[in-house]
């Protein structure tokens, strides 16, 4: 046995190679670099979107003109835009130097912030300390100078062609709110602090400027733009300023006792007797209200910039633990309504959706890939009470007959002409019927 157990050990020994044992614990003691520790932390808001919503959703969260930050940095098809980001920069520092305010004093500016900035990303970004920093300066700047321009606060030079192009700003509208094309805000607000001339010390705040430079996609009125908005970065920002002030989340609901109930389509819940009508209590679309059997919605505009808008905040929501899940809820509420066209079509006839992205199957298809392969839970959703509140009154039989039957024939004149000759026919009936009986019992 002793010789048995010898052998056995001899043979073990022959198996181990040393040095894939040193690569193995030099692998154990790496830290990972495509999902790094930070990102659990909340500090981090800046990832990359997952691989399932890009194979449902394809090239919506991908830069189209112009790279923001390391995750697209140097791809040769956005090289047209990284020329202009250093014309914008000089002209900057043209305005700043009548003050002594030089590029070395960004470099100053910015550089105690660089640690916090790289934890603000889910990947460990392979970048010196120089190139990092650059990187933040001139995307920073660019960025910047432009909200300066659209606002007016600062001259567009004479025929700038990203200006006179009128193809290319409204890439940028959608290019900025992509959730792999951030900056940390913090790192947006120092540049714009810094670079102030003295004669812009009453100017609007950076996230004041920033929704306004969004306002022309958002189509919403200005007067909403004055509270000032605070967010991780712009995506996050534009986010925030949807979202209902006396509906924040700061912290989870307290979950139901009952499991919330997801509802039917529009089809099925117009033959239950349920309306879906527009709103005009709100400016947030996501406000949505249920009372006495209709859905009050306020209307939703579905172009290319809200479709891409839409799921960048989806994807946010279904990475950062640090935000609420507002955007994911309604869109789950938006995929429970659409099943067809059929669907969409009537949302369009109730000015619900305005639809400026295609057919009505496109439509469609849109909301219900925009809800697939996204996690919610909806007994802590800010929509739960409503998705609770439609599931009850769908169920209750009294209304699912009585508007049955309005569906079956008061749906259109002829279902209701058909009813009115029936009904006369079964009164004359009956009334024959009546007379002759009377008749035969006063003969008798």
């Amino acid at each position: 046995m002793e010789e048995e157990a010898n052998h056995h050990a001899i043979d073990i020994s022959n198996i181990i190679d040393r040095e894939r044992l040193a690569s193995m614990e030099l692998k154990i003691s790496e830290n990972p670099k495509f999902l790094c520790k930070a990102a659990g932390k909340r500090s981090c808001c800046i990832f990359r979107v997952p691989q399932s919503l890009v194979e449902v959703n394809g090239k919506a969260y991908q830069p189209r003109i112009v790279s923001i930050g390391p995750y697209h940095r140097n791809q040769p098809r956005l090289n047209m835009i990284e020329e202009h980001k250093w014309r914008y920069l000089g002209s900057l520092l043209s305005r700043t130097n009548t003050i002594g305010f030089v590029l070395e004093d960004l470099f100053k500016a910015i550089a105690p912030l660089e640690s916090e900035a790289r934890e603000c990303y889910s990947e460990t970004i392979n970048l010196d300390s120089h190139d990092f920093i650059q990187m933040m300066i001139l995307d920073g700047c660019f960025i910047i100078e432009l909200f300066r321009k659209v606002a007016r606060l600062v001259p567009f030079e004479r025929e700038d062609p990203l200006l006179t192009m009128v193809w290319i700003l409204p890439f940028f509208y959608r290019d900025f709110l992509k959730l792999e094309n951030q900056i940390p805000f913090f790192i947006l607000n120092q540049l714009y602090q810094v670079t102030k001339l003295p004669g812009e010390k009453s100017t609007p705040t950076l996230s004041t400027l920033a929704l306004l430079f969004f306002n022309n996609s958002l189509q919403k009125p200005d007067e909403s733009l004055q509270n000032d908005v605070q967010g991780k970065h712009l995506l996050d920002l534009v986010r925030s300023s949807f979202i209902p002030k006396n509906d924040e989340e700061t912290e989870p609901r307290k979950r139901v006792m009952t499991p919330t109930h997801v509802i039917l389509c529009v089809s099925k819940l117009r033959r239950a007797g349920i309306k879906i009508n527009p709103s005009k209590e709100s400016e947030s679309f996501l406000n949505v209200k249920f009372r006495r059997g209709v859905i009050e919605m306020p209307s939703l505009t579905v172009d290319d910039f809200m479709s891409s808008f839409l799921l960048n905040c989806v994807a946010l929501e279904q990475c950062y633990s640090g935000c609420s899940k507002h955007f994911t809820a309604y869109i789950t509420l938006l995929d429970c309504l659409v099943n067809t066209y059929r669907d969409v079509e009537y949302l369009c006839d109730r000015n619900v959706v305005e639809n400026h992205l295609g057919t009505e199957g496109e439509v469609a298809s849109f909301i219900n890939n925009a809800g697939k392969d996204v996690a919610v839970d909806l007994d802590l959703c800010y929509l739960s009470l409503l998705f609770n509140d439609v599931h009850k009154y769908y169920i209750n039989s009294w209304h699912v007959q009585w508007a049955s039957f309005k569906h079956t024939y008061f749906d259109t004149p002829w279902s209701f002409i058909s009813l009115l000759a029936a009904s006369i026919l079964l009164l004359l009936t009956v009334a024959q019927t009546y007379f002759s009986a009377s008749q035969y019992f006063h003969q008798t």
